[in-house]
């Protein structure tokens, strides 16, 4: 029982290897990740600031993450163009869309005050 559970973490980061090393998208959002944290380190953020942006960083990262598997599911079942596959496809989209833009909001409502008071 113990030794699945250990093998779960395995292939758990075995993903988030394979997530970060060969999907473009996974890339430019680790990119962002990192580019954020620095800022907030930059910036001096606070303890409430540090909590909203790790919950924003993980929710896009899960959300793209969940989209990519619905992509690669969808594309092995049903390799020709099919409405349904493209509206799941879109749909599985538009949630990290909206993750990402929910993020952006409260990436300026966090960081734009600090940039302004540098001016």
């Amino acid at each position: 029982m113990m030794i699945n559970f250990i093998k779960s973490f395995g292939f758990a980061f075995t993903g988030l290897f394979t997530f970060f090393r060969y999907e473009r998208n996974g890339k430019i959002q680790l990119l962002a990740a990192v580019i954020a944290t620095i800022a907030g380190g930059l910036f001096k953020i606070s303890l409430h600031e540090w909590m909203w942006m790790c919950a924003c960083i993980v929710t896009v990262l899960s959300f793209e993450m969940m989209n990519t598997a619905i992509e690669k599911i969808c594309n092995m079942v049903q390799p020709e163009y099919h409405p349904a596959v493209k509206a799941i496809k879109d749909i599985a989209a538009a949630a990290v869309l909206l993750a990402a833009m929910a993020s952006v909001v409260i990436g300026a409502l966090i960081f734009l005050p600090k940039i302004l008071d540098l001016l």
